[in-house]
């Protein structure tokens, strides 16, 4: 299946990866955290403030794909410490309404990115809005 590479100037990939890819109509967001663009820095140290800038991010990634945060159908978010989870939910619920993308939580033990408390993937449909 052919894919194409979304453009994404937000910061550099830590790996061999791309942040975003489109293929058979959707758009793959790989684990994002929250990196300020304009800093390259975590945008804070909390739950809170790195759920806003990774959706912020994701929703930069998704504009270039010609989609939106409306078009994502699932987002997984991986949280260092899943007391972090009232804080992330806080955050999330101020850039979604109903009905909400399907969503998976998981605890994990550490991210490549020093700092990260949180990652976050999502799938988006192209035109599913």
């Amino acid at each position: 299946m052919p894919r194409t590479l979304v453009n994404s100037d937000l910061f550099p990939p830590i790996g061999p990866y791309s942040h975003a890819v489109k293929a058979g109509g959707q758009v793959f967001v790989a684990a994002t955290p929250g990196v300020d663009p304009a800093t390259g820095q975590l945008a804070g140290p909390d739950a809170y403030t790195q759920t806003r800038q990774t959706l912020k991010n994701i929703a930069a990634m998704l504009a270039s794909a010609d989609a939106s945060l409306q078009d994502v159908v699932h987002m997984q978010v991986n949280l260092v410490d899943v007391a972090d989870f009232a804080e992330m939910n806080r955050a999330y619920a101020e850039f979604f309404t109903e009905p909400y993308p399907a969503r998976s939580v998981i605890g994990v033990a550490a991210l490549p990115k020093p700092g990260a408390v949180l990652t976050i993937n999502a799938i988006a449909v192209l035109g599913g809005s």
